[in-house]
């Protein structure tokens, strides 16, 4: 570096303590601004495309609503792959873009194919619609509301009453809050209108049901007529024919029988009545609430959302009637505060020993402040330049930072010894101190440049992740560049700018405590020196023995962050009813509450409204709010805690178990669809013959070491009431098809037909056979049928009625269907466990022709990242050689720095051996930081041998 750089700084060294102090306050500025979470967002940027088709089996779903949609979706630009779910009643659609599209153009283009897809689907009550503008972590707040004995229900039943107020107040309040997009109900009741109808009454009336369809909405209407001018005043005339309530509903005339009107109350039981749910909500094993579930909008950080969320529920409390209470059970702040802590009180722990050894090896405490103070200045400087790339302050961000703590202050270190050195050197006592610094400063100046240089391109293999290991580490990699960039300003301008105002010129007195050590080392250096053949087999000798240890280090993508609370996911028997599964986990809950470090338990059954996800009935999740660590007496870690309740509730029947963590389970949804830590994703046409072999892979691998949690998707075991058609009978009798489908459709299974308007709020009136004419295939059999000549017919004698078992979902992916096994790994590697799996299904799997198998989860990710590494790895390596040669132009200085690399390896192998930690992505990010050190190391030495 030129001679003139250094005149300028020291020539302006106010100025640069000004500019330094400015930079320090905008950094501690930028960081009270910067969002704050606990790891970075993975989410892939998907559009989800949610169909309510209520009343449908899986089949029909996938045949008239999935598989159209997926079709026309497949071309659209930047779509990487499409998954969907048919459930009972619903379908959705994910499709996935490359992560460099934008969602709102996603979104938009999503839109534009449904609308020209829409006329190839059923008509359905309502249209296809795209999801909530979020991501798959974007639950960050869940909530449920209580009632005490004293409040007053208005004759409704409390959960009923409840999820009203939580559907037309609670929601609407909480979702004026900045970065809220949409609030999910759960749990409690829908209010319906319900109009039941007497079979025999209709068949005594000659009334069809489409007359009745009709007759309601052609009375249920309000209409305007403009206005009047009435004298000097004008006067809008409303004409109002909306319904009000029940009475007005049952006065509806439907037609006139020999001047008598005939009314829907005279064919029909109408009442107050609740709407078919699929979601139930229990607490504690002792009460069924009504919840809320939080989605944050795209783009928005939890950090920021939840205290806006906190700001306002006192003004949600106080508009909610007497009694009633809003109480939060679940929000990522405490995970993301608890993250961030963590790494903070890291970074200052560093910093203190690094201050320390500075005082300590160097034996003066302004050089060490000179280090000290460039430390912090560093980071300051790094988190400006993270608000400026909009990187969230997370555990990879500044962990990345903390990385590098031991780092930043290498430049400032070498910068401030030699500049130490030449002033404390006795033959330049009475030299110019200004132009000894100059010249001590000179001096170092190219090494550690270079040194910094080196670092970053190291750092460039983090740069290329893709997908998953992309989004969760390249914050790291541009807060360590950012953060070494700083060094980089500290160690050239700040450094010698202190040390010209800070340090005096003058011999300086060794303390004893370095001079022993370097006597020490100049022992051990001169019998290295003298032994050198045996030094360097020695070396090799634990080289290779270091690299014997990794076959036994095993392997997993990343290590699990501890979040405070344990999810419970319970799968349970296909054809289980809502009913029975709500009993089954308030039975899970009672035993889970008994546990001493259980705080509370919320469980989540089956699926909420539209906008969520496809659970099916037989699904829950039972949310385990934990006691702090500190006051547990009954476990020493949650482990044991997992193991335990593992063991207690693995003894109920037909229950299939995977203990997991909120924020931990929707990641792993994230990484292969499924909430486990494993997926094996077999791929093939025929239901059958997936869920089969699925069984036998389950089975083949069931007792394999490590492997918890392992179950097969339970899709399948549906109970089913088939009304078959017979084409010839319903033409000899002159009966359409559609007649038949329309007893289905709206006597057996009910529709919605119109709409009760009460203030802002509105109800459904709900129109279908009372229970007792439709319960069982043999009273369905019964149904009369109207023929074409008036007479009556039973629906058995034009259909075949039949029980048969199908489907409870079907699951699709890369347009072919997909059964999956899944599974988490405990106590082991997840390489080691996956290559079990595979060596089992090899040996024991045949698979028809057409059907094959992936591997999903984090594996796949771990696999991904670590193949890439393989390749970058060494291209940085060739590029450091390059440029080590151009700073010594002597291949020998190259070959000395260079072969502190492999040595450098061994006290990480050993040091992840001795640990029992794994080799993750995260580890491998530690050995390129290890990778730089060792070359910076090389660089300052050989330098100064030279």
């Amino acid at each position: 570096m030129s001679n003139k750089f250094f005149d300028i700084i020291l020539k302006n060294r106010l100025l640069i303590i000004i500019a330094m102090l400015m930079i320090a306050a905008f950094g501690v500025y930028r960081y009270t601004e910067l969002p704050v979470d606990a790891f970075p967002d993975t989410s892939p940027v998907m559009v989800p495309v949610f169909v309510e088709g209520h009343g449908m089996a899986p089949e029909e779903i996938e045949r008239l609503v999935t598989f159209p949609i997926e079709s026309a979706m497949n071309g659209l630009p930047g779509v990487k792959f499409i998954k969907s779910t048919s459930a009972f009643g619903m379908a959705v659609i994910y499709m996935y873009f490359e992560d460099d599209v934008d969602m709102y153009f996603a979104r938009q283009i999503v839109a534009e194919r449904l609308s020209s897809v829409q006329s190839e689907l059923p008509e359905m009550d309502e249209a296809p619609a795209l999801g909530p503008i979020s991501t798959g972590l974007g639950q960050i707040f869940m909530y449920y509301l209580e009632a005490d004995s004293t409040v007053d229900t208005e004759g409704k039943d409390k959960n009923t009453y409840l999820r009203e107020i939580n559907d037309w107040q609670v929601k609407f309040q909480l979702q004026t809050v900045k970065g809220v997009t949409k609030i999910l109900s759960m749990g409690g009741h829908v209010l319906q209108y319900q109009v039941k109808i007497d079979p025999y009454q209709l068949e005594n009336y000659g009334i069809h049901l489409e007359e009745i369809v009709s007759a309601v909405n052609n009375n249920n209407k309000n209409a305007g007529g403009q206005f009047l001018v009435i004298g000097s005043e004008e006067y809008l005339v409303r004409g109002i024919g909306l319904v009000n309530g029940v009475d007005d509903i049952s006065r509806i005339q439907i037609k006139v029988d020999n001047g008598t009107p005939i009314t829907i109350g005279d064919v029909a039981d109408v009442s107050y009545g609740n709407e078919i749910r699929r979601g139930v909500v229990t607490r504690d094993g002792e009460e069924e609430v009504v919840a809320g579930l939080v989605l944050q909008l795209y783009g928005e950080n939890a950090s920021t959302v939840i205290p806006r969320l906190y700001d306002k529920l006192p003004e949600v409390q106080r508009s909610l009637p007497k009694g009633v209470t809003l109480v939060p059970y679940y929000e990522q702040q405490e995970l993301v505060d608890n993250a961030v802590g963590t790494v903070i009180d890291a970074l200052l722990i560093g910093t203190l020993l690094v201050m320390f050894l500075l005082v300590v090896f160097l034996g003066n405490i302004r050089t060490a402040f000179i280090v000290g103070i460039s430390l912090p200045i560093c980071a300051l400087i790094a988190v400006i330049f993270m608000g400026l790339s909009h990187i969230s302050a997370n555990l990879m961000s500044l962990g990345g930072i903390a990385i590098a703590i031991g780092m930043l202050g290498d430049g400032s270190i070498v910068m401030v010894e030699n500049i130490y050195r030449h002033l404390s050197d006795p033959k330049k006592l009475g030299s110019n101190k200004i132009l000894t610094i100059k010249t001590a400063a000179q001096e170092v100046a190219k090494p550690i440049i270079f040194s910094v240089a080196i670092i970053i391109i190291v750092f460039l293999p983090i740069f290329s992740f893709q997908g998953i290991e992309g989004k969760m580490f390249k914050p790291m990699a541009f807060s360590i560049s950012f953060a070494l960039l700083g060094s980089l300003l500290t160690a050239l301008v700040l450094a010698p700018v202190l040390s010209s105002l800070m340090l005096k010129a003058g011999p300086v007195k060794e303390l004893k405590f370095l001079t022993g050590l370097k006597k020490i080392y100049k022992k051990i250096l001169e019998g290295a020196l003298h032994h050198k053949k045996i030094l360097i087999a020695a070396v090799l000798v634990l080289f290779f023995a270091s690299l014997s240890l990794v076959p036994f280090l095993g392997t997993e993508f990343i290590p699990t962050l501890e979040e405070g609370s344990i999810t419970i996911g319970v799968t349970m028997a296909p054809s289980i009813s809502l009913e029975k599964a709500t009993e089954t986990i308030m039975r899970l809950e009672k035993e889970i509450i008994q546990f001493e470090p259980v705080n509370e338990t919320v469980s989540r059954i089956g699926r909420p409204e539209a906008g969520s996800h496809p659970h099916p009935v037989n699904t829950a999740e039972i949310h385990v709010d934990l006691k702090p660590l500190d006051e547990w007496t009954q476990f020493k870690t949650k482990a044991d805690l997992v193991e335990e309740l593992n063991h207690t509730l693995s003894v109920y029947p037909g229950v299939q178990l995977n203990f997991t963590q909120p924020i931990q389970n929707a990641f792993d949804e994230l990484l292969s669809g499924v909430k486990a830590q494993l997926a094996i994703k077999l791929y093939g046409d025929d239901l059958n013959v997936l869920r089969e072999k699925s069984e036998e892979i389950k089975n083949s691998i069931d007792n394999i070491p490590g492997l918890v949690d392992l179950s097969a998707e339970k899709s399948f075991g549906q109970p089913q009431v088939k009304i078959i058609a017979d084409r010839y009978a319903c033409s000899r009798y002159g009966v359409d098809v559609a007649e038949l489908l329309e007893i289905v459709e709206l006597a057996i299974g009910g529709e919605v037909i119109d709409q009760i308007y009460l203030g802002t709020r509105r109800f459904g009136i709900h129109l279908r056979y009372q229970e007792d004419y439709r319960d069982n295939p043999d009273i369905i059999k019964n149904i009369l049928v109207q023929t074409n000549d008036g007479s009556q017919i039973p629906l058995g004698q034009l259909a075949k009625v039949e029980k048969v078992i199908g489907p409870i979902q079907i699951n699709r992916e890369n347009n072919q269907r997909r059964w999956i096994i899944q599974g988490n790994v405990r106590g082991r590697d997840m390489g080691g466990v996956v290559a079990d799996i595979q060596k089992r299904i090899k040996e024991n799997i045949t698979l028809p022709s057409g059907y094959y198998i992936e591997y999903g989860g984090q594996f796949e990710n771990q696999q991904r990242a670590m193949k890439r590494l393989m390749i970058i790895v060494p291209l940085a390596l060739l590029l450091i050689a390059l440029m080590l040669y151009l700073t010594f132009r002597s291949f020998k200085n190259t070959l000395l720095i260079l072969i502190n690399i492999p040595l450098a390896l061994i006290g990480g192998i050993v040091g992840l051996w001795l640990s029992g930690a794994y080799l993750s992505v995260p580890a491998s990010v530690g050995f390129i930081a290890l990778f730089g050190i060792a070359v910076q190391n090389g660089i300052v030495l050989v330098t100064y041998i030279n």
